[in-house]
């Protein structure tokens, strides 16, 4: 007996058409991943650097109950603004998503935290959520 399996292509929702929405967007498309963008602010998500991913104009929890993340997808939020980034958040962790990360300094993301935790999710569901996602690097360091 055979077995193939048909998997669908991992998938990255990005939240946020900021300045690094872009290098991330060309390393996930590179790696494979499906990219899309979601951003309602035309300005930055209309900018020549994105019109290669799937961009949705829509407010972030209206876009992101359309795309449906399951356990094929990546979510990461960038734009560093509650009503945006919560507002994501909120269906990310009510789904399957295998990852859901946040930009932010650690004390953003602990009030990230506390605004979640009012809105209803428990330990269980905030430990899903990695942030400060990125590398930390040190001042004045080099890495090695």
């Amino acid at each position: 007996m055979f077995l193939h399996v048909f998997n669908p292509p991992p998938r990255l929702i990005i939240v946020g058409a900021v300045h690094i929405a872009e290098p991330l967007s060309r390393m996930a498309a590179s790696a494979g991943y499906l990219v899309v963008l979601i951003d309602p602010r035309r300005g930055f998500a209309s900018r020549r650097q994105f019109q290669a991913f799937n961009i949705i104009g829509d407010w972030p929890d209206v876009a992101m109950e359309k795309e449906r993340p399951d356990e094929h997808t990546a979510v990461v939020t960038l734009t560093h603004d509650p009503k945006l980034d919560d507002a994501a958040l909120r269906v990310a962790l009510r789904s399957n998503a295998f990852y859901i990360g946040c930009l932010g300094s650690k004390k953003t993301h602990l009030a990230r935290l506390a605004r979640l935790r009012t809105a209803g999710f428990d330990d269980a569901d905030l430990a899903r959520l990695h942030g400060p996602v990125g590398l930390a690097v040190a001042p004045g360091r080099l890495l090695r």
